[in-house]
Parts: structure tokens; sequence; C-alpha cells
């Protein structure tokens, strides 16, 4: 499998117009952690954004606890991209977090290599149902914790509230950073690679 690698702004970067591989990527996680900002920070493209402006209609609907400066939200995914060499291209996804949107989440989980679910440390239990979900499907993930400057908590903190695997990767970001949410991509490629190299070893 191929690694994440440096690459310029996209102003700067010809890009091929077809790859041999597209290799699937979902970001996951609770309304208003972040997604949207992580794809739009590390993508190559201009992403391609569902977002709509939010409206007094949904107060009542979505929980905006922590997130009372948000405007707008994805109502259907995002998507970016990045070469990762001459051969293989990395499509990111990222899932709209309100739960009258959950429904979309099993056609964007197909075909997905892994995920990454981002975490906002304030609103932990706004992501158990993502871990849950790909849990469910199977499909391999890490867990980002974007960092909106709260509470400062250590790593075995995070785990037990998220209650997760001893093998499942947890990294700290920043998703308006682009090498910070390159890191990210990174710490799943590698953890994809265990994996494999795990079931070649296992067969």
């Amino acid at each position: 499998m191929a690694s994440v690698t440096s690459d310029q702004p996209a102003a700067r970067t010809e890009l091929r117009a077809t790859s041999d591989n597209g290799l699937k990527i979902v970001i996951v996680g609770g309304f208003g952690v972040g997604k949207t900002t992580l794809v739009r920070s590390v993508s190559e493209i201009r992403p391609l954004s569902t977002e709509e402006t939010m409206t007094r209609a949904g107060e009542g609907v979505d929980d905006l606890a922590e997130v009372d400066g948000k405007t707008s939200t994805t109502v259907a995914f995002d998507f970016g991209r990045i070469s990762l060499d001459a051969h293989n291209v990395l499509y990111l996804f990222g899932a709209p977090g309100q739960e009258r949107f959950w429904f979309l989440w099993d056609r964007l989980f197909s075909g997905t290599l892994g995920a990454v679910v981002l975490v906002d440390a304030r609103r932990i239990a706004d992501s158990w149902y993502a871990i849950d979900r790909l849990e469910a499907h199977g499909t391999p993930f890490i867990v980002a914790c974007n960092d909106f400057g709260g509470p400062a908590h250590t790593e075995q903190q995070l785990r037990e509230a998220l209650d997760l695997e001893p093998a499942v990767p947890l990294v700290v970001c920043d998703a308006r950073s682009r090498e910070s949410s390159k890191s990210v991509l990174i710490a799943l490629v590698q953890h994809l690679k265990a994996l494999y190299a795990l079931q070649e070893t296992d067969r």
C-alpha cells in the first residue's frame, strides 16, 4: 500500500487526469467536529462540498452546544483528493454528522479502505455512534481528537471515554492545519498497512 507523501499546494501541483488505483477514505464523527475543515485543509483540489446555511428551523433538531458559532452544515458529503504517487490517488469523503443524515453512512462506507473518526473532546458522546457503526461494518479506523482548545485530556482518559480497543490508534490533531491533517492520514495508512501485514502473516 502506498504511503501519504508530501505534496505541494494545489496551485502548484499538476494533477494527473487518471490514476491506476483510487483509494477511498471516509471521515466520520459527530456534528461540528471539523470533518469539512479537515477535508478542506488537506485536499489538493478545491473540495466538493454540500454545505448549506443553518436556519432557525434546525435549532430544535441539531444540538448546538459548544458549536454556537457554526453557520453552515454538510447535508450529503464532502469530497477531496490527494495524489499519493504516480499511480495511486486517495479520495476523501467527509460524512454528515447530524443524526438525520446517518442513513447516508452505509453507502459512504461501501468500498472504503479505512476511516478516521474525528472527535471533539468536549462532546465525546457524539462519537460513540460513528465508532459503533464502523465496528459493525468491520471497517478499520483510527480516532483523531480535534483540538478545540478545551481542557487537556490524557490519552488514557480519551481511550476510556471512547471505549477504544488497545489496537485502535488515537492521535491529536488540528483539522485547520494541512500538516496536522496529513499526519492523521499517515497514521491511518500506517494502521492499515500493519493490519494487512498481520493478515498475510496469519494466512
